[in-house]
């Protein structure tokens, strides 16, 4: 409906329209039957709404682009978001010892565990916003994939501090901190691990599917997300599981399957994020109509709003000049303010907080209140008002087409030359790393995991291009 009218969806984002007319609608259903009827549970969110998402955006990231900045996608997802969530329940922990915010039935780890929740940037809102904004590339997959990796960290991070809050802070001894940190790392390696065992064998299965073409959309869909419920079920990072999954398995199984079938996919799976992505704004809206839940304490929640934004803009800013040592292509200011300005919150934090037990955390409403405000603010008023700020910025954008061919082979040529630079002067970078992967999956993962058609097709490929250089080569000796 929307998007009948561009005028509207120019100036304010879907995302921010869907969770309006949540309201409206939720705002409707309450006044007939004075009854919260629909509201989004946990378990809805996590096991099906969530994962067609996070699989899309998986499935179809830019592999080379996603891969060269891992780096720094990392630093800003694992540090990024531990410096957030322990930095924002430190100090509403603090300021809640002055007395200003009342009397609270919270201790350290109660706002710990409210930090490591608030500290969710949710992909979904993320992705809804910067689609529309057309940043360049860099900058949207720096952003994109913080927020993709920084969910299944505070996830993780949500369930160690849970963990510490059921037995009781009295009982968290130094045993209990080491331990928490081992599951951190166990759960995110972990997880990913699911991803690429699944991923792996989903190349190997579509690589067989030749002669029944019908089945190989369902193998896609239902291997993948047997990935995410596996890592479930082993108390893995589901999200980790089926993002890696969807990112390791994309080369091989776009190869394999046929054309009609790809078509399939790549429609399927855009269709169901899209539907996830509606609902989950929509029922954010319609959830929010329930009086049951709401706990106001002012000077938490615009507190709450102060400390999750200016640490943001803190980290971002520590963590970019640490980065700007070792980066070729700099991060400057602008990408900075953009970076940190794009930090929305959606409904990983609400699903998590909703997630709370009342009998282990006495201020679960007053949690769940903020957290409402926090999605809203961030979702609808950063969301309205990141267009213009990229416009005054002058932020760069990306160019929507397709390289030229001669771009693509100057392009692998430069590949070459800084690998081989790399290579002389003993520099284990980037190029470097990539060149030895390429050899790898060249003589074995594809040899295993690719249609032998498809390796000879791309062979002759191959060997065409070879015979053009020896002869350019031959033709410039003889010169």
């Amino acid at each position: 409906v929307f998007h009948l009218s561009h005028k509207v969806t120019r100036v304010v984002p879907e995302s921010a329209l869907l969770i309006v007319l949540g309201l409206f609608l939720g705002g409707i259903v309450w006044a007939a039957d004075h009854i919260a009827s629909f509201t989004l549970t946990p378990t809805v969110f996590f096991f099906y709404l969530l994962p067609p998402i996070v699989l899309d955006a998986g499935y179809f990231m830019p592999n080379r682009l996603f891969f060269g900045n891992l780096g720094s996608i990392l630093l800003y997802a694992v540090i990024g978001t531990i410096w957030n969530a322990a930095t924002t329940g430190l100090s509403l922990y603090g300021v809640y010892q002055t007395g200003i915010m009342g009397h609270l039935n919270s201790g350290l780890l109660d706002f710990l565990l409210f930090g490591s929740l608030i500290a969710a940037v949710d992909p979904v809102a993320v992705l809804a916003v910067f689609e529309e904004v057309h940043v360049n590339e860099v900058l949207f997959i720096i952003v994109f994939g913080e927020s993709l990796l920084n969910d299944a960290v505070t996830v993780v991070l949500y369930n160690v501090f849970e963990t510490f809050v059921m037995i009781g802070p009295e009982n968290v001894t130094g045993i209990e901190c080491v331990k928490g940190i081992v599951s951190f790392f166990v759960v995110s390696l972990g997880g990913t691990l699911v991803g690429i065992f699944f991923a792996f064998l989903l190349s190997l299965v579509s690589r067989f599917t030749k002669h029944v073409r019908i089945i190989e959309p369902g193998f896609v869909f239902i291997i993948s997300y047997l990935s995410y419920l596996t890592a479930e079920m082993l108390s893995l990072s589901p999200i980790l599981a089926i993002t890696f999954c969807g990112i390791c398995c994309q080369k091989y199984v776009k190869t394999n399957i046929s054309e009609q079938s790809a078509t399939t996919v790549r429609y399927t799976m855009k269709m169901m994020a899209s539907g996830a992505e509606t609902i989950i704004f929509m029922f954010l809206g319609i959830s929010a109509v329930n009086p049951d839940i709401w706990t106001w304490n002012t000077a938490f929640i615009l507190l709450t709003l102060v400390f999750i934004s200016v640490y943001r803009v803190i980290g971002v800013v520590l963590q970019t000049w640490i980065l700007n040592h070792y980066r070729m292509v700099q991060l400057e200011i602008i990408d900075q303010v953009v970076m940190s300005y794009g930090g929305l919150r959606g409904a990983v934090a609400f699903a998590l907080v909703e997630l709370l037990q009342a009998d282990k955390v006495k201020d679960k409403n007053l949690f769940v209140s903020t957290t409402i405000i926090v999605v809203f603010f961030t979702v609808i008023f950063q969301g309205l008002t990141i267009k213009p700020l990229v416009q005054w910025l002058k932020v760069k954008k990306t160019e929507h087409r397709e390289p030229k061919l001669n771009e693509k082979l100057h392009g692998r040529a430069f590949d070459h030359i800084l690998s081989a630079i790399e290579d002389i002067s003993g520099q284990i970078g980037h190029n470097y790393l990539r060149d030895k992967w390429s050899n790898f999956d060249r003589k074995f993962l594809s040899k295993i995991l690719m249609r032998r058609s498809a390796q000879k097709s791309r062979d002759q490929i191959l060997n065409v291009f070879h015979e053009l250089n020896l002869k350019d080569a031959i033709s410039y000796v003889a010169e």
